[in-house]
């Protein structure tokens, strides 16, 4: 089943950086870029569990911030480092609200 979750205005993101969210259990950190795009990943780094939602934001490149590990968020796969991490799909809707989609 397709579940969408309302994670209320992009504005609670600051832009250029992450929040982290609770949703059905799942730890999801949610980043608003620069460019005013918006991602969603797992919260966690699957190097050494450093916060996600902590980490630098370039673009669509997100940097863990415990030891520099460095993700694509559009895909999840790591520039640098050996894990991918997990995204979800993630969109505004016509209010401005961040809208996540678990299936």
């Amino acid at each position: 089943m397709i579940v969408r979750h309302n994670l209320g205005s992009a504005f609670g993101i600051p832009i250029g950086e992450g929040r982290e969210f609770d949703v059905e259990g799942i730890r999801i950190a949610v980043f608003r870029s620069r460019n005013g795009s918006i991602y969603a990943t797992q919260a966690l780094c699957p190097h050494k569990e450093g916060s996600l939602a902590d980490g630098l934001l370039g673009g669509s490149t997100l940097v863990c911030p415990f030891h520099a590990w460095r993700f694509e968020l559009k895909t999840g796969q790591a520039i640098q480092g050996d894990c991918d991490i997990k995204t979800f799909p993630v969109e505004l809707d016509d209010n401005g609200n961040v809208i996540l989609t678990l299936a």
